[in-house]
């Protein structure tokens, strides 16, 4: 079955959706972006999702398109016309079209919104977590608003495609303090050798990544010691464990950083653990999904 994407109001073929040549999000990144996990047909931390996006429309003075009851109902419409049942949502707003122009367009220009889905088969991205990754370190280079989930993403692509090309799967940024804040797609954690889980801050530096926020959940859920604070690099090849936490990868094991191996080089007890017990601390939308 052909995929269909929410444009503005309308369903259209995948194919076809498009946006205007003059809407902001296209000529200054001017809009911002949430990512939903599907799990057997239910919605992954909606409401969390749905919050952080009303927080980046606020700090970027963006009227929301539509209402949460509203939005939540075209979610739901979209992961069904697309037969998701595991998968992912991604929806965008944008403060919308205008002549170009650096200054805010006129008061009533209506943002725009897309939103498209798509099936990911859950064993691909085990497969993956079985035999853990590797990631390699990077100069902070971004803007200090990185609180905001806009769609400017351009140090985020660069920083993944030199770990792509590094043999890594992701890249972790680096402050000026020698600190690694966060990677270019997801958060960043290590576990030391007495089991204590250690995470910066989401105050400064970082997205407060809701997958982030669950892990931090399951870990009080299950006893785990937590310490929000900022590691270093030497921290960090040190450490027994490390795992990445994103919507699209949940908890992924690192194995190796830098190329030093953590550990034994394979994903370590604990990560396990959170990764396969990480849908007990979520809340869980249920929604019909057409076919299976």
């Amino acid at each position: 079955m052909s995929r269909v994407a929410y444009v503005n109001g309308q369903y259209v073929p995948h194919s076809h959706a498009a946006v205007h040549v003059e809407d902001r999000g296209y000529q200054f990144s001017d809009g911002v972006y949430e990512v939903c996990e599907v799990w057997r047909g239910q919605i992954v931390d909606m409401s969390a999702h749905l919050d952080r996006l009303d927080r980046s429309l606020s700090e970027l003075q963006i009227s929301a398109p539509m209402s949460r009851g509203a939005l939540t109902r075209v979610m739901k419409e979209v992961i069904s016309l697309n037969r998701v049942k595991n998968g992912l949502i991604y929806m965008q707003v944008t403060r919308g079209v205008a002549s170009r122009d650096h200054y805010f367009p006129p008061a009533g220009t209506p943002p725009s919104i897309v939103m498209t889905a798509k099936s990911v088969p859950s064993h691909k991205m085990d497969q993956i977590a079985a035999k853990g990754v590797g990631v390699i370190t990077v100069e902070e280079n971004r803007w200090d608003r990185v609180d905001i989930k806009t769609v400017g993403l351009l140090p985020n692509v660069l920083a993944k495609q030199k770990a792509k090309e590094s043999g890594a799967r992701e890249a972790w940024f680096v402050d000026k303090k020698g600190l690694i804040t966060e990677g270019g797609s997801t958060n960043a954690w290590i576990i030391l050798k007495n089991g204590t889980l250690v995470t910066r801050p989401a105050t400064h530096g970082i997205l407060k990544g809701i997958t982030r926020a669950g892990v931090l959940k399951l870990a009080e859920m299950k006893g785990f010691s937590v310490e929000e604070r900022g590691f270093s690099l030497e921290e960090a090849k040190s450490a027994q464990e490390a795992f990445l936490t994103s919507a699209s990868g949940l908890v992924m094991p690192v194995v190796n950083v830098n190329g030093t191996i953590l550990g034994d080089g394979k994903p370590g007890p604990i990560v396990q653990d959170l990764r396969k017990s990480f849908h007990e601390a979520s809340e869980l939308i249920k929604l019909t999904v057409a076919g299976g």
